[in-house]
């Protein structure tokens, strides 16, 4: 449980203003979680965590490797992620429904930010993650071959032309709803 202790915040005893924080995150980190869908890795977070007297700001700043299983043929790979996030610690009484917002009650003094840790890297995480081409488990390919209708080459060439498509379409896009679709990421 000592590692449990690391990530918790005791906010009281900090001063108005900001305070960086830093984890090195490895596979100690994730064991504490019985049902993650990451089990190993090595993330760095750093986290900026600002004060103010009537909540606190925590930027986090997540950036490393985690293990998962490749989508294709379900050998273990690493998977490079990289983020960054805003979590509101507002003290208050009332509940929300704001994910981003974390209610902090009067009587609470310290904040634990494991669980908020692993949610942020898990939303880190491609949601399509499998091996460069050739590179995955050839026993699975050539089962799944006799199996599927299209080739792993076709999917391959499918989901390239598919990333260019959207490459292009964004290119085309109107500068009044381009504009638009960057107010929505502001917020």
């Amino acid at each position: 449980m000592k590692e449990s202790k690391a990530y918790i915040i005791p906010f009281v005893g900090l001063k108005d203003g900001k305070h960086t924080f830093n984890f090195n995150l490895t596979d100690s980190f994730f064991e504490i979680f019985e049902y993650s869908i990451v089990q190993k890795g090595r993330v760095k977070v750093e986290l900026l965590f600002e004060k103010k007297e009537t909540m606190m700001i925590g930027n986090f700043t997540i950036q490393g490797v985690v293990e998962t299983t490749c989508d294709r043929c379900n050998d273990v790979m690493d998977v490079e992620i990289e983020g960054e996030y805003q979590l509101i610690y507002k003290f208050d009484n009332k509940e929300t429904d704001d994910e981003s917002l974390i209610i902090v009650y009067p009587e609470e003094y310290e904040i634990d930010i494991k669980d908020a840790l692993l949610e942020l890297i898990s939303v880190s995480i491609p949601t399509l993650h499998k091996h460069p081409k050739g590179e995955c488990n050839k026993e699975m390919i050539s089962i799944l071959d006799e199996y599927l209708l299209i080739s792993d080459d076709e999917l391959y060439e499918e989901n390239e032309s598919s990333e260019e498509k959207n490459n292009e379409e964004e290119q085309e896009i109107d500068p009044r709803w381009k504009a638009l679709k960057n107010l929505s990421k502001d917020k």
